[in-house]
C-alpha cells in the first residue's frame, strides 16, 4: 500500500471550498518576499499583499533575512526562479531550521514544476505557479490562515513532520476519502482533526468511531442508525454517525479492525453517498467526507482475506502515512514543551526541562510514539522532585551502553530441533514452520547485538510484542538468556 501521494499543483483543482465571509477576512499575517525587483510579479505580489492589510517587508537582493529578523514572520515567499539552485536550496532549508515556526513558499515558472516538488519534499509547506491571479494569492492566504488556527492540533517542527502538514492541507481542500496509517500513538486522529479543521466551517461537525471498540453487534446500529422496532431495545428511533457527520467529517478509526459483515455495506454507502438506517427504507442523502484510520497494513489484511480489497481501494484514494516519532526527532521537544503547557500551563514550560532531561528524551526511541511521549511529560509533572524536571522524573531506560551492546557472549540462545511426526506431514510441517520462526527472530536480534528495540523494529512489531515472543519461546523450550 502506497504510504504517501502525490498531487499536482493548478490553479484551480486545490482551490478550497471557503464561504465568502471567510474570503473576506483572511487573518493579518507577518510576510517577507525574496527575491528580485526585476521579476515580472515581485511588484504585483508586494502590492496584493499590502492591499490585503499583510505586513510585508521585501528583500529585493535575494539576501535571507537573519533569524532574528523572522521571529514574528509567519510566510516567507521566495521567488525560485531569482537564485542558482543551490543557493536556494540552502537558503531555504537555512531558514526552515533557524526559525521552525516558518512556512516558506517557493513561486515557480510554470516549467520548473520538478523544482517545486523537491522543495516541498525539503519542508516547503505550498508553492504559487507564475504568473499568478489575484484570487489564486488569496486562496493560498487563506490556506495558511486556516493552517495556522488548526496547528495547535498537530505539532510538527522536522522535515518529516513539515512534508506531512503539507500534504495533509494539499489534500484537505477535496472531499475524496483519506486513509491515515501509522503506528500506534502517532497522532492519527489528531491528524484527521488537523484536516477537519484546516477545511471546514466552523460548525461543521466531526465525529470519531473507533471500529475497535464496539462491539460487533452494536457497530451497524451506531454507524447506519436505526428505526423504531428495528431490533430488541429499540423503542425510538436513533441517527447513526454518517448522519450526524452530515456536511463534516467521520473518522472511522481502527478501520482495520472492522467486521467483513459490514464492510460491504460500508462500501455501498460510500459509493452512493446514501445511508439506509436499520429497520427502515428511507435513503438519506449524505455530504460526509470519510477518513479512515489504521496501524494496520491493509494490502496485507486484503491477501490473508481480512478486508475487503474494493473497500480497501474506495479508502485509499488519499493516502497519508504518519512517520514515528524515532524518525523525527525534530519534534520530540516541541511536543514535550506543548504537554507541559497543556497539562501545567502555569509553569515556565521553555525551562522546566533540564538540558539533561532533554538529552535523555532526544536519545529514547520512543516505541509508543507520541502517546507514550504525553503519558510520560503527564507523569514527570507530578513526580518531579523539585522545581525542574530531570532525567530520573522521566522514568526512561538508560541507553545501552557500546560495551553491553556489543558483547555477544551474554546474548545465549539455542533452539531444539522440532520433534517430528513422520506419520503426520501436516503436524511435521506446522512444527519445522514454528521452529523456522523462531530461529528468524533470534537471527535478528543477533544482527543488532541483542538491542531488542531495533530488532523489534526490524520485524514489525512493537519491543512489548517481542517480549511476549520471547517468552512464549521460552515456554516452548527455547534457551533465551538475554
Amino acid at each position: 500500500m502506497n504510504s504517501s501521494v502525490t498531487l499536482k499543483h493548478s490553479g484551480q483543482s486545490l482551490q478550497p471550498r471557503y464561504n465568502s465571509e471567510l474570503a473576506q477576512s483572511s487573518t493579518q499575517q507577518d510576510i517577507v518576499i525574496l527575491g528580485h525587483a526585476a521579476e515580472n510579479s515581485y511588484q504585483l505580489l508586494a502590492n496584493s499583499l499590502r492591499q490585503q492589510g499583510h505586513r510585508t517587508r521585501c528583500y529585493p537582493d535575494c539576501l535571507a533575512p537573519e533569524a532574528a529578523e523572522l521571529v514574528n514572520t509567519s510566510l516567507v515567499f521566495v521567488f525560485a526562479s531569482s537564485l542558482p539552485d543551490h543557493v536556494l536550496f540552502a537558503q531555504v532549508g537555512a531558514m526552515m531550521r533557524s526559525a521552525r515556526h516558518l512556512s516558506v513558499i517557493p513561486i515557480v515558472e510554470y516549467a520548473d514544476q520538478e523544482k517545486a516538488a523537491a522543495l516541498l519534499e525539503l519542508g516547503c509547506v505550498d508553492y504559487l505557479l507564475s504568473p499568478f491571479s489575484e484570487p489564486q494569492l488569496t486562496a493560498l492566504l487563506q490556506r495558511q490562515a486556516s493552517a495556522l488556527a488548526a496547528e495547535e492540533s498537530f505539532v510538527s517542527c522536522s522535515q518529516a513532520g513539515r512534508r506531512l502538514l503539507a500534504m495533509a492541507q494539499r489534500i484537505a481542500v477535496t472531499r475524496a476519502p483519506i486513509l491515515i496509517t501509522g503506528e500506534t500513538g502517532t497522532g492519527k486522529e489528531l491528524m484527521a482533526r488537523y484536516i477537519h479543521r484546516f477545511s471546514a466551517t466552523d460548525n461543521a461537525p466531526f465525529i470519531a468511531v473507533n471500529c475497535a471498540a464496539i462491539p460487533e453487534p452494536m457497530l451497524e446500529s451506531i454507524l447506519f442508525g436505526h428505526e423504531r422496532g428495528a431490533f430488541t431495545g429499540a423503542i425510538a428511533a436513533q441517527p447513526g454517525k454518517f448522519e450526524m457527520a452530515n456536511n463534516g467529517t467521520l473518522l472511522l478509526d481502527e478501520i482495520g479492525e472492522l467486521p467483513l459483515g459490514l464492510q460491504a455495506k460500508l462500501l455501498r454507502v460510500l459509493q452512493e453517498q446514501k445511508v439506509e438506517r436499520l429497520g427502515g427504507h428511507r435513503e438519506i442523502a449524505l455530504n460526509v467526507r470519510v477518513i479512515a484510520a489504521t496501524n494496520r497494513d491493509l494490502a496485507v489484511e486484503v491477501a490473508e482475506g481480512r478486508f475487503r480489497a474494493d473497500l480497501m481501494f474506495r479508502l485509499d484514494v488519499l493516502p497519508l502515512h504518519i512517520t514515528p516519532l524515532r524518525e523525527r526527532k525534530d519534534d520530540v521537544l516541541p511536543l514535550a514543551r506543548r504537554f507541559i503547557r497543556q497539562y501545567a500551563p502555569q509553569e515556565q514550560h521553555d525551562n522546566l526541562l533540564t538540558d539533561d532531561a532533554c538529552r535523555a528524551l532526544l536519545a529514547h526511541d520512543w516505541p509508543g510514539n507520541v502517546r507514550e511521549l504525553e503519558n510520560i511529560l503527564q507523569r514527570a509533572l507530578v513526580l518531579r522532585n523539585g522545581l525542574f524536571i530531570q532525567p530520573r522524573d522521566l522514568g526512561l531506560e538508560a541507553p545501552e551502553t557500546s560495551a553491553s551492546a556489543t558483547a555477544p557472549a551474554a546474548l545465549t540462545m539455542s533452539i531444539p530441533a522440532p520433534a517430528l511426526d513422520e506419520n503426520d506431514g501436516k503436524a511435521a510441517l506446522r512444527a519445522r514452520g514454528k521452529w523456522a520462526e523462531y530461529q528468524h527472530v533470534i537471527d535478528t536480534i543477533r544482527r543488532f547485538n541483542g538491542h531488542k528495540t531495533k530488532a523489534a523494529q526490524s520485524l514489525g512489531m512493537t519491543p512489548r510484542a517481542l517480549r511476549y515472543r520471547l517468552n512464549a519461546m521460552r515456554e516452548q523450550g527455547v534457551l533465551v538468556t538475554l
